[in-house]
């Protein structure tokens, strides 16, 4: 079941940013955007939401004094343009504080609070042995253990993933975006719009490009110094003699 969110902020290009973060996740649904404090407050009254994305500095009513209002709270994310409200907010139990302008990357570790929070069944889902796995959506009904010490490369196809592990490939509905969020950034890395990689599994690296399992893919322009830089400073370098 997906979880219900709202955004309440009075700036639309600020709700416009969150939005399409959020139209990259699968298990959120967005049910209302409001610009003011006052009618997010009156729709809670009749409606169960699961989590609210909530600025400060709002007309009529602040976002402080909407959280001090209200009895019972969903979570509450914290996106604003001034940190100086951080402490009095964290006091109101808020889970994360988001300074404008937010960042994918950052606004996935968001995400992550809110799922482990609610310990909620997600589209992805990890398990925490000693060899971690994930469950990934495959079809309506079934979900597939994954290990994630057999993926390969994460392929985008527009709006689905192709997950190649050594043995088997898989196709997911969501994005390479989101879904490179929620893995681990010690042992994958995105190298191009269209790849998400493991960096343990490069065989070689040659020129703008790398090699797994016999298969080129080049690394996009954009992407070239923090995915070298990575890569280079992740592989155990020889000792210089004394």
């Amino acid at each position: 079941m997906k979880l219900k969110c709202l955004i309440i902020d009075d700036e639309p290009l600020a709700i416009d940013v969150v939005k399409n973060f959020l139209a990259q996740i699968n298990d959120i649904e967005l049910v209302k955007t409001f610009d003011n404090a006052i009618d997010g407050m009156n729709f809670l009254k009749d409606n169960k939401i699961d989590l609210i994305f909530l600025d400060i500095n709002m007309p009529l009513l602040d976002g402080i004094s909407f959280l001090e209002s209200i009895d019972q709270k969903p979570l509450v994310i914290i996106i604003s343009a001034h940190e100086e409200f951080a402490v009095k907010t964290y006091e109101l139990d808020v889970l994360d504080y988001l300074m404008k302008p937010i960042s994918f990357p950052r606004f996935m570790k968001s995400i992550q609070k809110v799922y482990k929070t609610l310990n909620v069944q997600k589209t992805t889902s990890y398990g925490s042995s000693d060899r971690p796995y994930i469950f990934v959506k495959i079809d309506k009904k079934k979900m597939q253990k994954i290990y994630l010490d057999e993926i390969l490369v994460i392929e985008c196809l527009k709006d689905y993933l192709k997950i190649i592990t050594q043995t088997n490939k898989y196709i997911i509905h969501q994005t390479l975006s989101s879904f490179t969020g929620l893995l681990p950034s010690k042992n994958f890395i995105r190298i191009h719009r269209s790849y998400t990689i493991a960096i343990d599994k490069i065989d070689t690296i040659e020129g703008n490009s790398v090699e797994i399992a016999g298969i080129r893919y080049m690394i996009g322009r954009t992407y070239t110094n923090e995915v070298k830089g990575k890569i280079l400073n992740t592989s155990i370098q020889p000792r210089k003699n004394e």
